[in-house]
């Protein structure tokens, strides 16, 4: 069937539609990761967003359930130069089309994404909506830019678990505040021989304490840092408390708490393969990143904050500490799922310090 993304500038772009979902709408972003998309599409980080796809074939190897970055799709809509029509793996448990069907997530195929992904380089991120008809134009726009919309509020509070879970029996009590976390920073902790105490984002100061933890881990998770102010709360009643690390939401969450403020990226930051300098050993590692939002540099000097990492694409800051405090945080997924795994001694050096 015939299908087009529309997006809220009134620009579209023609496809095919190759499931039953024929509506979708979210904010339209792209990736640059060439292998993982099923981490992709089950990433809470994605939540509400219709993904590009700038590798032109996609769903070669299927899904399988071990694979998952989360418990379900995440994603509002796919959108793709081709997808493969004979997967193989012999762990596949069922094609992509199958899955994303079953998950009511559309699928928009045999579109230019060289094009839409320039597009959005040059404009910027914007709401856009996959549909099967042109017939309302004026409808479809202001839908777009209602999607885009949806997207500046709280949205953690749909991905982030809705009960406290206890993970292993370790040596260090690790308190995971959970703002759209993935499965691989939990298997992570646990191969470390650490305990993980998973709790839901709006876990109080008080709650956390009770728990007894060594330290806290703030999550990676979607949108804007600014529209979770109870966990910038909790986080700065933490500070002092005990040892802190964040990864990419969690990450600016820290930051705010110090004293740092954000801005959002025209584009973001989208994919496995962004080059990340440390300023403390000159190395460049490949990271695995999915935000929006950045570290305002110039609001540092009010605080302790020190900058440890910084992208080498746009030199952004991807890494921060405190001066003197047991605390740092980087905007990057360290565990390497998916993507390179040379920073998981970041998990180390927390729980070195916890």
């Amino acid at each position: 069937m015939q299908g087009y993304l529309v997006l809220e500038n009134g620009r579209v772009f023609k496809g095919k539609l190759l499931n039953d979902c024929l509506l979708a709408e979210g904010e339209v972003v792209f990736s640059t990761a060439i292998a993982s998309y099923q981490d992709i599409i089950t990433d809470p980080s994605y939540y509400g967003q219709i993904v590009v796809m700038t590798y032109p074939l996609v769903g070669n190897v299927g899904f399988n359930e071990k694979s998952f970055a989360s418990h379900k799709a995440m994603v509002q809509g796919l959108v793709m130069r081709e997808a493969t029509d004979f997967p193989s793996h012999y762990e596949m448990d069922v094609d992509l089309i199958s899955f994303l069907n079953k998950s009511e997530v559309a699928v928009l195929t045999e579109v230019d994404t060289r094009a839409l992904t320039r597009f959005i380089r040059k404009y910027g991120s914007m709401g856009g909506v996959i549909t099967y008809s042109l017939d309302n134009m004026d409808l479809l726009i202001k839908r777009a830019k209602n999607a885009l919309a949806n997207t500046k509020g709280d949205i953690v509070q749909f991905v982030s678990r809705k009960n406290v879970m206890q993970y292993g029996n370790g040596d260090k009590r690790i308190v995971l505040l959970d703002l759209g976390t993935k499965k691989g920073v939990i298997n992570s902790l646990l191969r470390r021989n650490a305990t993980v105490i998973m709790v839901p984002a709006n876990t109080s100061y008080e709650e956390i304490l009770r728990l007894n933890p060594s330290g806290v881990f703030l999550s990676d998770g979607p949108g804007n840092p600014a529209t979770i102010p109870y966990v910038i709360d909790t986080c700065a009643a933490l500070i002092g408390e005990m040892p802190l690390i964040g990864v990419g939401l969690g990450h600016q969450v820290i930051a705010i708490a110090l004293g740092a403020k954000t801005y959002k990226l025209p584009f973001g930051h989208r994919g496995s393969n962004q080059p990340v300098k440390d300023l403390t050993n000159n190395r460049v590692y490949i990271t695995t990143q999915n935000h929006s939002f950045s570290l305002d540099e110039g609001s540092f000097a009010s605080t302790d904050i020190v900058a440890t990492m910084r992208n080498l694409n746009d030199d952004t800051i991807e890494g921060i500490r405190h001066n003197t405090l047991p605390i740092f945080s980087v905007q990057f997924d360290p565990e390497g799922y998916p993507g390179y795994s040379d920073t998981g001694f970041i998990y180390d050096d927390f729980l070195k310090i916890c």
